[in-house]
């Protein structure tokens, strides 16, 4: 896992030098080598220049042989790549059927044969998470793609005639290419969702590429971008498949998963939280014949503390398990070294760090974490609601639409202004579809408390509804497709996506530790969006079919607690401990002074919070604080 950056551009500029400062800058990433390379080249009688730089954190082969920037063995292409293909090995037996020959053992290569051999056709054929950029001089084009689910990240910006890349906003950054401006009209989006929504970010001229996307780049910058893959549109239809045939198929791909994410030359530790998902994963891991090695954070606060279920999945599953016990204290002295370590900013994130930070002190370079669960088995509330809530509001939708809002302005002024009357009020005005719901059940600040706090001149030009219009389309890719495979591409393209494996893997980067999700394995999760509802969410049960499939059971006293996400007590802490810094930055010398609010607006939402009303939850609090301490680190100044 690693970190890797590249500019292309014409003219005979000092860009191995601005490659250079880049992947310095992202040195985190990958701490055990680093690597650039240059090349300069003539078009039409123009000069241009292609620098490529990289960061290593080596996990397989750990020998000089897996350096990078590496160049395959005729000169032709060159690769930066961060990722772990976890086929690898059958796809190098492959390639060397074809006659590819190779010195070293490691994924890299195997990624620069395949492309040598199959070209951007050989995406398809790898499993694993992935981004990179590859230059191919026989085609005099660069190509920089990401892996299905976009696990790993790739940012792009464009400067006149020049391109550059990175893993991280703060590599672009640092080339001087890019303007530290504040994107506003990526600020309504992120008030109502805590992140822009992809490819879009909140650094202006900055892009993220898409995940399951390729693009091509050819000398004079012209690109041309394809999607080889998403989740609803490589389903192929609907499973015939019974329960029982379900239950089946899930145990081997399950297993397959397992099997894969098992690649590495150094050892794997588990995120154990006492979850349905984490412990999950120990069960495979037994299954595939595996001590697991697994972590768990335990806090002072009962009401925060999971580690009685983490210690009973432990022992369930025969784990090496260590507890990392946090005081409040030591919680808080973190938090700074978190908000520096901050990519690109969210309401997220925290406790990503804290149990990332505690597992690589533990000498552990490669970690599993269950994210994916909830997103492809129906863990989140919004599969039940939703369910529920789509075929009665779709024939509400039959209403006049001056009915519906007049129902929505009702609720509005008449119920106690509340975030849940606010998303009541919402979804009485939506059509009653996928697409106009779910955004609802994400949102923070509704539509009209955005408004309230946005200047008339901040966040022009931006579609708060963005996230609509992409399940909108994916549905009409799969018009077939169940509501509970809708909610599970909008849960994992969006929410997913644009927030937990962004914030997963800047946090976990942070201390070069990397993590792998192996329920993210799109064989798996193509075969889950073909099954129908009740077979995929068997009696209404969260991730019921997850539970039945495994050959190991969970104890019952996991399987039936409720639902509880690994927190930090913010709330608490905002009242206390907290409370100056987060003044600071909701102030008139922070965000409140930033000329991008209201006036008073900031300083509004802070005192409901501190007063306890209804309409003002810390995570309201904390995305504002999250966006200005990232503002003040970076730089990034108001347009």
């Amino acid at each position: 896992m690693c970190g890797f950056c590249g500019v292309l551009g014409p003219g005979a500029r000092a860009a191995a030098d601005e490659v250079e400062a880049m992947a310095r800058r992202l040195a985190h990433r990958g701490p055990d080598d680093f690597g650039t390379w240059r090349h300069g080249f003539r078009h039409g009688g123009e000069a241009f220049e292609l620098a490529l730089g990289h960061t290593r954190l080596s996990i397989l082969d750990l020998s000089p042989a897996g350096h990078q920037p590496m160049t395959s063995a005729d000169g032709t292409l060159t690769v930066a790549y961060n990722g772990e293909i976890y086929n690898f090995r059958e796809a190098r037996a492959r390639l060397a059927d074809c006659g590819c020959t190779f010195s070293s053992e490691s994924d890299t290569e195997v990624l620069l044969r395949a492309w040598e051999t199959w070209d951007a056709d050989g995406l398809s054929a790898l499993r694993g998470m992935f981004a990179f950029g590859l230059w191919d001089e026989r085609a005099r084009s660069l190509t920089l793609a990401r892996d299905r689910f976009g696990i790993k990240p790739l940012y792009v910006a464009r400067q006149g005639g020049l391109i550059a890349f990175a893993s991280e906003v703060r590599g672009l950054l640092e080339s001087g290419l890019v303007s530290r401006r504040l994107n506003t009209s990526s600020l309504p989006h992120y008030l109502g969702f805590q992140t822009a929504a992809a490819p879009h970010t909140l650094v202006e001229g900055v892009e993220m590429l898409p995940p399951g996307s390729v693009t091509t780049i050819d000398e004079r910058g012209r690109s041309e971008s394809r999607e080889y893959w998403s989740l609803l549109r490589s389903a192929t239809g609907l499973s015939t498949d019974d329960h029982a045939g379900a239950r089946a198929r899930v145990r081997d791909l399950l297993g397959e998963s397992t099997r894969d994410h098992l690649v590495s030359d150094v050892p794997i530790g588990v995120f154990l939280s006492g979850g349905v998902d984490s412990s999950a994963l120990l069960s495979t891991l037994r299954t595939s014949g595996v001590t697991p090695r697994a972590f768990s954070v335990t806090f002072p606060e009962r009401a925060y503390d999971e580690s009685e279920y983490a210690r009973l999945a432990a022992r369930t599953f025969g784990a090496d398990h260590t507890e990392l016990r946090l005081t409040e204290e030591e919680l808080l002295d973190s938090l700074p070294d978190f908000l520096r370590s901050v990519d690109h900013p969210s309401g997220d994130g925290a406790n990503s760090f804290v149990i990332s930070r505690l597992v690589r002190a533990q000498g552990i370079k490669v970690a599993w974490s269950g994210l994916g669960g909830d997103e492809l088995f129906g863990g989140y509330p919004s599969f039940r609601r939703l369910s529920r809530a789509v075929p009665l509001l779709s024939q509400w939708a039959r209403l006049p639409e001056p009915v519906r809002t007049a129902a929505a302005g009702l609720v509005r002024g008449g119920a106690p202004a509340s975030v849940g009357a606010d998303k009541i009020a919402s979804a009485l005005g939506s059509d009653g579809s996928v697409a106009d719901l779910w955004p609802v059940t994400r949102q923070v600040f509704g539509a009209a408390e955005r408004a309230r706090l946005l200047r008339e001149d901040s966040g022009r030009g931006d579609d708060a509804t963005a996230y609509a219009r992409l399940l909108s389309e994916a549905a009409a890719a799969f018009p077939q497709a169940p509501i509970g495979a809708l909610i599970s591409f909008a849960e994992t393209r969006a929410y997913m996506h644009d927030v937990l494996l962004r914030d997963t893997d800047q946090m976990s980067m942070a201390h070069g530790l990397e993590v792998r999700v192996p329920l993210l394995d799109h064989r798996l999760a193509e075969y889950l969006m073909s099954l129908p509802d009740d077979i995929r969410l068997p009696a209404g049960r969260p991730k019921g079919l997850l539970i039945d499939s495994l050959d190991r059971p969970l104890p019952g006293a996991l399987v039936d607690r409720p639902k509880r996400g690994f927190t930090l007590p913010f709330d608490t802490w905002m009242r206390r401990s907290l409370r100056g810094m987060v003044d600071r930055h909701l102030g008139q010398d922070g965000l409140e002074g930033r000329g991008v609010f209201r006036p008073g607006a900031v300083a509004r939402v802070w005192r409901d919070f501190l007063e306890g009303r209804a309409t003002a939850t810390w995570s309201r609090v904390w995305i504002l604080v999250a966006l200005d301490a990232w503002m003040d680190r970076l730089g990034i100044e108001v347009p």
